[in-house]
């Protein structure tokens, strides 16, 4: 043996010392010796890998590299030290190679040729391997002939009778990428980012956005603006794109909320200075309670009509004297901005025109009082305006 031979023989028994790592896995190392059937991958360490010369051909049959040149390969074998593979996700060619892509669970790609029954004839290479028709996607299609004539990645998922006899699945390779993406978007889900999604359908409480890879967050019919929401249909539709903001993530219970009025100013950091004791305010009634009646005074800020200060007899029926959606003139009474918190009165606002019915009268010097004087409900009715259509 030739010293050139001894020292590449020495330096492929190197190999069969190799360090410790797993099928499937991708390394990047320099070439430091070309054989005639296979080539030493220095991949760090003590020692070399070895891939076949074959892999390391153009079309032509030609050498693609030369040594000192990196490459990067997939560990197909650790068995007697690394073997490793560059074509195997561009389609195995050999029965070897297709076992050695079945062990190490890596991808192959394959032509779909034709739809059979049960499935699809897949040719891999040289050789044909079957394709389950639950495994050819990862949702159900009508129309099982779209997929004649294309090219997947594929994964084997059987290998017997020597490489004769293959069951591949394009389904296991494409929840993997779905898995892998998920859990790229649950980190990078922090509370306080704002993203953008996908909404994939809409309910009276809310509806769920698609923020990638399969993860879905809850965009709750409350955070959709700072007016109240009666219709969530009207604010979001399936399939629009909206951008949101992450409120909150429970990674125990793979549950996300959204918000979409966070994107916006609050009104509410306007309130203390906007909204003073003692003026007069027109809004419009938006539910009603025993205690008394919301009113909305502008798009997202609310104060309460207490029933003390609605004018109102105590076996009055609020609901009916304050129907949603009717106009109302309203005294602000208190403002605490910090709380949330707007006190009203239409009481307040009766007293004031009795006041002035008073020192107008007065001033006519009539015999007789005003007409409607001292009708409290006539006032009342007089304070509402139509609701609103």
């Amino acid at each position: 043996m030739s010293e050139p031979d001894e020292d590449f023989a020495a330096m492929f028994e190197a190999s069969l010392q190799a360090r410790r790592v797993e099928r499937g896995q991708t390394l990047e190392g320099t070439i430091v010796a070309i054989g005639p059937e296979v080539a030493l991958v220095d991949v760090g360490g003590k020692s070399e890998a070895v891939i076949e010369i074959g892999e390391l051909k153009d079309d032509e049959g030609d050498l693609e590299v030369a040594i000192g040149d990196r490459i990067q390969a997939t560990v197909v074998s650790t068995t007697g030290g690394l073997r490793l593979s560059r074509r195997l996700v561009r389609g195995a060619a050999t029965a070897r190679q297709l076992e050695d892509a079945f062990r190490a669970r890596l991808p192959v790609e394959g032509k779909v040729e034709r739809a059979v029954k049960g499935g699809y004839e897949v040719r891999i290479a040289r050789q044909r391997a079957f394709c389950p028709l639950s495994q050819i996607d990862a949702v159900r299609n009508a129309d099982p002939a779209q997929y004649e004539g294309r090219v997947y990645q594929f994964r084997i998922i059987e290998f017997k009778d020597d490489g004769r006899n293959l069951v591949v699945s394009r389904r296991a390779l494409i929840e993997e990428e779905q898995q892998a993406s998920a859990a790229e978007t649950r980190r990078s889900l922090v509370v306080g980012a704002v993203i953008t999604g996908r909404v994939t359908s809409v309910r009276e409480f809310g509806a769920f956005v698609d923020l990638g890879g399969g993860v879905q967050g809850l965009l709750h019919v409350s955070e959709m603006g700072w007016s109240r929401v009666s219709d969530t249909s009207q604010v979001v539709k399936p399939g629009d794109e909206i951008t949101v903001k992450v409120l909150r993530v429970d990674d125990d219970r793979q549950k996300i909320a959204l918000g979409l009025k966070q994107l916006t100013d609050d009104p509410w950091s306007k309130v203390q200075v906007t909204y003073e004791v003692g003026e007069v305010r027109t809004g419009r009634v938006t539910r009603v309670a025993q205690f008394g009646a919301f009113v909305e005074l502008e798009p997202g800020v609310e104060g309460l009509i207490p029933v003390s200060e609605s004018g109102l007899a105590r076996d009055a029926d609020v609901r009916k004297a304050f129907p949603v959606g009717a106009g109302v003139e309203v005294v602000i009474l208190d403002v605490d901005a910090t709380g949330r918190r707007i006190r009203l009165s239409i009481k307040a606002v009766l007293q004031a025109r009795e006041a002035d019915e008073v020192r107008e009268y007065t001033e006519r010097g009539d015999a007789g009082p005003p007409e409607g004087f001292g009708s409290l409900a006539a006032k009342l009715r007089g304070a509402l305006t139509p609701r609103e259509k």
